[in-house]
């Protein structure tokens, strides 16, 4: 973070020197066209057959004396900028080293078939975010096998969504309708809201919408079940249509975050039913890979001062551990509290006769005789009587 606030820093002058120019040039060449007109003027003033005399010699001379100092100067002041703009470079160099690549012995992306995934990732981001000709053409170039059937779920999910965002809620409704009972197969409140939007909507206009207020509301009553208190609540602000709902109790109804709760709520159970998360994987990627990189360089930098050439060997492991948001942990970990070392497939997590937890492999060295005393307490036991466990 202090490095980005350091760049910031240096682009912000540059900027500031920048916008400082440019008022300056533009106002500096104003006042030479408008010097120029008028010498212009003034000569124009003279019969055609009049020659010039000292005076308009004078004025020439003078004129083109000044544009030669104020181009001159500006140039100068252009100048400068690129000096400016240049330590911005430096600046990014001092801060951001770019030799990322060192971090990992082993190249990520150094065959084929990992830069196919990468690719198909990528292109899994756009489809996301409704770019479709920016996938389609990286689909075309990175000769990726991705079906149109695979592309048709984003396409009519971003179209859905563009319409949420244009207060167009029919096609919304129409999905919700055809994925009724996926939908409350878990639970979705999606097309209770939906409904509940639509008949804000007509509450919003006035007296003039209070019949088709009350005859939509019979779309909204299917679901008084499941939400009887916001059912209460749309029927009770039906008698304030009249004065408007923006000075009464229920003026909540008409705030704006009820527009972007529902495409929010949309995309979350779309991505359900598509068995997707709701963040793009390469967004997740991108965002952990900030938190842990700035870690990563400093243990590598650590290491090249005491002369260690070899950072470290294990591939599927990293040597510190980097604390990562809670909505970036994707399944449960167990770090052993023994070894301090995260378990995996050939380490697994360990549970001992008493109850506590440990790794396979410290298990194994606590190991004395045909007994184990755990390390938490003072009970001992077999180490057979040991249960691995399934996180």
């Amino acid at each position: 973070m202090d490095a980005c606030m350091n760049v910031e820093k240096e682009a912000d002058k540059v900027l500031g020197k920048f916008h400082g120019v440019l008022n300056h040039a533009e106002r500096t060449l104003d006042e030479l066209i408008d010097n120029l007109a008028t010498v212009r003027d003034e000569i124009s003033k003279s019969p055609p057959d009049h020659q010039f005399n000292i005076f308009h010699n004078h004025i020439l001379s003078s004129s083109v004396k000044r544009v030669k100092e104020i181009t001159s100067r500006i140039s100068n002041e252009h100048k400068d900028i690129h000096s400016s703009v240049s330590k911005v470079g430096k600046s990014i160099d001092k801060n951001f080293v770019s030799e990322l690549i060192d971090l990992n012995q082993h190249p990520t992306y150094g065959n084929e078939d990992r830069m196919q995934l990468l690719n198909t990732v990528i292109c899994e981001h756009f489809l996301r975010q409704g770019m479709l000709d920016v996938a389609e053409n990286l689909t075309q170039e990175a000769a990726l096998d991705v079906a149109d059937a695979a592309k048709e779920p984003f396409v009519e999910i971003n179209r859905i969504l563009a319409a949420l965002k244009e207060k167009d809620l029919q096609p919304a409704l129409e999905w919700a309708e055809r994925h009724r009972d996926q939908l409350r197969a878990q639970n979705s409140s999606l097309e209770f809201k939906l409904h509940r939007l639509r008949f804000i909507e007509f509450i919003r206009q006035g007296p003039e919408k209070q019949i088709e207020a009350l005859l939509y509301a019979r779309n909204v009553a299917q679901f008084a079940c499941a939400h009887p208190k916001e059912l209460q609540v749309l029927m009770g602000s039906l008698v304030f249509i009249p004065q408007g709902l923006e000075r009464t109790p229920y003026a909540h109804l008409m705030d704006p975050i009820n527009w972007l709760d529902i495409c929010d709520v949309f995309t979350q159970d779309a991505c359900s039913l598509l068995g997707l998360s709701i963040e793009s994987p390469l967004t997740v990627g991108v965002s952990a890979g900030t938190i842990a990189l700035p870690a990563l360089q400093k243990i590598k930098q650590v290491m090249q001062q005491r002369q260690c050439h070899v950072m470290w060997t294990a591939k599927d492991e990293l040597p510190i551990e980097v604390e990562l948001e809670p909505s970036q942990r994707y399944h449960s970990i167990f770090a052993c509290p023994i070894l301090r070392q995260q378990t995996s497939e050939n380490n697994p997590p360990m549970r001992l006769a008493c109850g506590h937890a440990i790794s396979r492999d410290s298990l194994n060295k606590l190991i004395n005789g045909s007994k184990i005393k755990c390390p938490y307490c003072p009970i001992e036991s077999s180490p057979n009587d040991a249960k691995q466990l399934h996180l």
